[in-house]
């Protein structure tokens, strides 16, 4: 998951738990990135890393613009209406194509928040809080729950 697949360069950093690799090549195949890391040379030891979240070091993110955000500042963000009633946190990032859509959460219920402007009115995340104005049409789902049938 990136948005920016030019940062894989051979030379570059990734972080897999508590492991360093270093990118010896890349190439494009059918619209995905193939990687090549250093110190992995078979097939035995590369499907040791699969299923593997691969990160990129803190010092390494290229920098945003202004109300933009990476998705780890706004995975787990509290969400609240501007009355400043919880609606949640942000559990999930939808790409839809035209804008992400953030899943909030809370015990209950679940609402998707359309990430616009007319909508999202600030975030905050230093102190992890997004406001947002749950316009018509906006309504909260029940979450289903195990009936313990």
């Amino acid at each position: 998951m990136t948005d920016f697949s030019d940062r894989f360069m051979p030379g570059a950093t990734l972080l897999a738990g508590d492991a360093t690799y270093t990118i010896r090549a890349v190439r494009t195949h059918k619209r995905a990135l193939l990687v090549t890391l250093d110190g992995i040379g078979t097939r035995n030891q590369a499907e040791v890393l699969r299923g593997k979240l691969f990160e990129v070091p803190e010092g390494d993110l290229p920098h945003l613009e202004e109300d933009q955000y990476f998705r780890f500042d706004i995975l787990g963000i509290e969400v609240v209406d501007e009355n400043g009633s919880s609606l949640g946190k942000v559990v999930e990032v939808l790409e839809t194509g035209a804008n992400d859509v953030y899943i909030v959460r809370d015990e209950e219920s679940e609402l998707l928040i359309p990430a616009i402007d007319s909508v999202v009115k600030e975030i905050d995340t230093a102190a992890q809080r997004m406001v947002v104005d749950v316009l018509p049409g906006l309504e909260r789902r029940a979450l289903k729950r195990p009936t313990g049938d």
